[in-house]
């Protein structure tokens, strides 16, 4: 009996201690300690983030995250990279959060968690107006070159829509596919609806030509590494609570739904 009292009384002990062990220190704890979160952004991805005519960056995911950290209580420090690079900076940890217009693809689920999306886009194709490519279907033939922006959801989904057409990549910001459709380097872009239309209007008007098309649904959202998952937690929770007031829809109804930003960035 002494023995299984000991025993008894052992087991109670251990299980007193594991009681008051503090839990671990979350990124979220990380955040709040540092006063800072950190965001890994596109350097040049309008309308969800880039540098405006005033040299301010901007977009619908600037203000977003901004919003974010203000609901935290601490101050954001964007962290800007190349389309490649987003996920490495996060991976890495240099960043807490990525936030573009990323799709959320099982690929790259077993790198990254992604939240809950914030808003669902469409793959397009793009010509030169006035050229030889009057259609999507055009961009189907045989020799027809198609640029897509490496790395992205785009490239993977270009040899199954064009499967005769020569698939360029190209590493950087999706203005790049604008700039090599509009110099002849490449007969039509791919890329989602929603960066194409706000990217070509840095260009002069009639430059291309944007097929209505959706060659593809895809959701978009926000990235933390899977050693977050207190942020992932509450990153969810910040999409539900300012979808419900109201905040998310004002957002992209400026930045994404309409041309209302380009007249004051």
């Amino acid at each position: 009996m002494t023995s299984l009292n000991a025993l008894a009384g052992a087991a109670i002990v251990a299980g007193m201690a594991a009681v008051a062990t503090p839990a671990a220190a979350g990124t979220l704890d990380d955040i709040l300690a540092r006063g800072e979160l950190r965001v890994a952004v596109q350097t040049q991805g309008p309308p969800f983030s880039f540098m405006d005519k005033n040299g301010q960056r901007t977009g619908s995911a600037i203000e977003l995250t901004t919003l974010m950290a203000e609901e935290m209580g601490v101050k954001v420090v964007y962290l800007d990279f190349d389309w490649d690079g987003l996920l490495p900076a996060l991976m890495s940890g240099k960043a807490d959060i990525l936030a573009a217009d990323m799709t959320p693809t099982l690929a790259r689920a077993t790198k990254v968690a992604f939240t809950k999306p914030f808003m669902y886009v469409g793959a397009v194709a793009f010509a030169k107006q006035g050229g030889d490519i009057a259609s999507v279907d055009d961009c189907r033939k045989p020799g027809a070159t198609v640029a897509v922006l490496l790395g992205s959801t785009g490239e993977k989904l270009a040899p199954t829509v064009f499967p005769e057409a020569e698939i360029k990549s190209y590493k950087g910001g999706g203005t790049l596919l604008l700039d090599a459709v509009a110099s002849g380097q490449a007969n039509c872009g791919l890329n989602d609806n929603s960066a194409v239309k706000a990217q070509a209007a840095a260009y002069p008007e009639g430059t291309f030509t944007i097929f209505e098309e959706l060659l593809s649904k895809e959701p978009l959202a926000y990235a933390v590494r899977y050693d977050s998952m207190d942020l992932l937690t509450w990153g969810n929770l910040f999409i539900d609570t300012v979808e419900l007031d109201g905040r998310l829809e004002a957002n992209l109804d400026y930045w994404v739904n309409s041309d209302a930003w380009k007249a004051d960035h």
